[in-house]
């Protein structure tokens, strides 16, 4: 084949010398518009793992590449006057022009065609290429051409950030965070060769515009950063090598994504690798490793499928496939990183502890677990975990095993929960007139028993005409609050769990039938009025709601008031008020549902203003000495409707109003919602709300493994894990993960003690078995 690579990076050089080395009768170019082995940019970052990978594509490179690099396993924090530092990361580092020169060299080694100081305008400039490997970066030309067909999706981020470097080495790879009179800078530092280390540095835009950075040349600026990191550098200055970039330098990020990454010109297949195709943040230096996996796979496929021209388009298609996976695994992992470095220093730099806000910074891609860091060094997060416990009131012995975050315990108000797990609302649709029966019994009794702090039994409706559904619990006569008092006194009888009520209001989501017999479906008879903001159905063949009129809103507020004195009288630990999902408060918060016109429509304060005169009115007749929550649909998943953003401003009116906790969940607001699903998919929302409004959050969604909550609370983005779906699967879910972790000071009912010793051991051999 004849193969031409546009673009001299890694990827283009890198793809280059394997096509040639496993198949030397291919005729192979790349094309670069410098100058031979020029370069710019400063170091770049490997992992241990894609060094491996080199090795097996490339043992002669990856030789020479692995003499070259600087190895290091150390993070070191510099933040509010500390230095913290976390050993067992491995990284390596090279120079970005020492690492082309090695590639430009094994490419003239084998046979591969290097052309310099060529502009390539056009895929068609090279009319006998069978393969055309557009590798030229971010603003590729190539893909531009053909962006009908590529789908480019790109989003220029907020940050600013400036590439230097610094003729000094550092041992560890350096974040150092300091703070200026108008907002914060950080500086990821990290050597590549014997003397010298990359230095980035990166602020928002409206701190870049603050300090008037835009309006400095780079020397400018290059003098302002040694000023902010004058104790850092320790004398030593910075450097740039970006004189060809106009202006000050400071530059934004760009994130691409391409829906596809490869097209037939007529007479050449044309396919993206790199950055022309994917970008990846240097929060998590990423762009070079992708750029060579790309040239791996695509090298790889070529061997499976054949190195002929007709097996081209299979091998495309194939790469493409592969690819696809571990570059949006990557990108997301790059995106999280991303975005806390965005929001650091109003979200985290400003509230956080430093012991915290480092842990925070190492799991910031959610890549690493609270687990994982017990692996790369297990004293450093056993130090860590004795911090957190302290602070939640608890003092271990030297030598005891430090309980994790999930079991430490949690005050709020005059409550104090034994840890920081609860039993999540979970509809059961099994109550008859409302009532707790021996089911609700036996289902919550178990988990009463499993190890949770807080029990939960699903949403209790306020009125009959307030259920989802006829097998709904309610609270609005005293027969139904004398079995919550049995309820609560089993539960409290079992252990050291709480029991928490969630009150509610179904809305224009009520009168449907029993979930197993079609859910959200309307009643084939015996509906019920509905009510809601607007009058607007939840699907288009469920009930007309009637839009609620005062007299409507006084009676529902004085049923959730009397709901919540029937809660108190039963010993109720827990109330927590649901304005999320689309039931009635929740329609009233939507601009999606709410369309009303008169002063409970419009802007965010007359959205909220009916749900905030029910939970005032709740708060109000709630003792003052028991915790109260606010479950909220932090995203609507829809154009037009909520977002994080809006979430965070109810919050911050429901925290005003006297709520002490905010439950962040999201959707179920609009039919048409397209959700992104994912592990703790709805953990974002808790921390945006915990850390910039500044209340008490709980987490939800997608929860299942200690290691979830874990490192949830540790990072300080919410204050409790509320877990759903493993609760059902497994009552004694907290119980058995602290076991699965290895902490056995974790009480299990006496009645159950003879389980605990050969649980523990059975999990013991298990593991001991998988490490053979």
């Amino acid at each position: 084949m004849r193969i031409v690579c546009i673009g001299g990076g890694p990827a283009g050089l890198y793809l280059g010398l394997l096509m040639k080395r496993r198949h030397p009768e291919h005729v192979v170019t790349v094309v670069e518009r410098n100058k031979p082995y020029d370069t710019f940019g400063w170091g770049v970052v490997f992992s241990d793992a894609m060094m491996s990978a080199m090795r097996l594509a490339d043992p002669e490179s990856a030789a020479e590449i692995e003499d070259a690099f600087n190895h290091w396993d150390d993070i070191e924090l510099v933040f509010k006057g500390t230095r913290q530092r976390t050993t067992g990361h491995g990284f390596i580092g090279i120079g970005r022009k020492h690492l082309l020169n090695i590639l430009q060299r094994r490419c003239e080694a084998l046979g591969v065609e290097l052309a310099f100081e060529r502009e390539v305008e056009s895929d068609l400039e090279f009319p006998d290429a069978d393969l055309i490997v557009a590798t030229d970066g971010v603003n590729s030309r190539i893909r531009a051409r053909y962006a009908e067909q590529f789908q480019p999706d790109m989003v220029i981020r907020p940050n600013r950030y400036i590439w230097l470097g610094t003729k000094k080495a550092f041992d560890a790879f350096t974040f150092d965070f300091q703070r200026t009179e108008h907002g914060w800078f950080q500086a990821h530092i990290y050597k590549f060769d014997a003397e010298t280390s990359t230095f980035i540095v990166e602020t928002t835009e409206e701190t870049y515009n603050a300090h008037g950075l835009g309006e400095l040349d780079q020397q400018g600026s290059i003098d302002f950063c040694e000023k902010i990191f004058a104790e850092t550098l320790d004398g030593a200055k910075l450097l740039t090598n970006a004189r060809h970039l106009r202006g000050s330098a400071w530059l934004n990020f760009s994130r691409l994504i391409c829906g596809k990454w490869s097209v037939f010109n007529g007479r050449s297949h044309v396919v993206l690798m790199g950055d022309a195709a994917h970008t990846a943040h240097f929060a998590i230096g990423s762009g070079t490793k992708l750029a060579l996996d790309d040239a791996i796979e695509l090298a790889n496929q070529f061997d499976r499928h054949g190195h002929g021209r007709d097996r081209i388009q299979t091998v495309l298609e194939a790469y493409e496939e592969v690819r696809r996976v571990d570059v949006a695994r990557i990108q997301n992992a790059a995106r999280n990183a991303m975005e806390w470095f965005e929001v650091v220093g109003r979200r985290y730099a400003d509230t956080l502890e430093p012991p915290q806000f480092f842990y925070s910074m190492l799991t910031r891609s959610q890549r690493i677990s609270h687990e994982n860091l017990r692996l790369r060094d297990r004293a450093w997060l056993e130090g860590f975990e004795r911090w957190f416990a302290a602070r939640s009131g608890i003092a271990v012995e030297d030598g005891e095993r430090v309980p994790p975050p999930m079991l430490t315990p949690h005050r709020v108000r005059g409550l104090t929960l034994a840890n920081r797990i609860m039993v999540s609302p979970m509809a059961m649709y099994s109550a008859k007139d409302g009532l707790i029966n021996d089911f609700h019994i036996a289902h919550l009794g178990a988990r009463a028993m499993g190890g949770a702090a807080l029990i939960f039994a699903e949403m209790t409706c306020v009125s009959p005409d307030a259920r989802i559904t006829p097998g709904c619990l309610g609270l609005w006569n005293d027969e139904q609050a004398a079995q919550w008092r049995r309820l609560v006194d089993l539960v409290h009888s079992l252990g050291h769990a709480k029991v928490g009520i969630q009150l509610g209001h179904a809305g224009r989501k009520g009168s449907t039938r029993l979930a197993w017999e079609g859910i959200d479906q309307p009643l084939a008879s015996g509906n019920w009025p509905l009510i809601s903001a607007s009058a607007l159905p939840y699907l288009p063949h469920s009930q007309l709601p009637r839009e609620m009129n005062r007299s409507d809103m006084d009676r529902v507020r004085d049923d959730f008031v009397a709901a919540t004195r029937r809660a108190a009288d039963a010993g109720v630990d827990w109330l927590e008020l649901h304005c999320a999902h689309g039931y009635l408060l929740s329609s009233f918060l939507s601009p999606l549902t709410n369309r009303r016109t008169d002063e409970y429509g419009g802007n965010h304060e007359n959205r909220a203003r009916f749900p905030l005169e029910v939970f005032r009115a709740m708060r109000a007749a709630w003792p003052s000495d028991r915790p109260m929550s606010v479950r909220l649909s932090c995203h609507d998943w829809t154009e037009g409707g909520n977002t994080p953003a809006d979430a965070a401003i109810f919050a911050a009116m429901f925290k005003e109003a006297g709520a002490d906790v905010i439950d962040c969940s999201s959707g179920q607001v609009w039919k048409e919602e397209r959700p992104i699903y994912g592990r703790l998919f709805q953990t974002p929302f808790a921390d945006l709300i915990r850390n910039e409004v500044g209340i008490e959050t709980i987490a939800v969604g997608a929860i299942s493994e200690a290691d979830h909550a874990n490192s949830i609370l540790a990072a300080g983005r919410a204050d409790l894990c509320a877990i759903a779906r493993p609760h059902l699967a497994d009552p004694a879910w907290t119980l058995h993960e602290a076991a699965r972790i290895g902490i056995t000071a974790v009480n299990w009912p006496k009645q159950y003690l003879s389980a605990k010793g050969q649980y523990e051991a059975n999990l013991a051999r298990a593991a001991a078995v998988a490490a053979q």
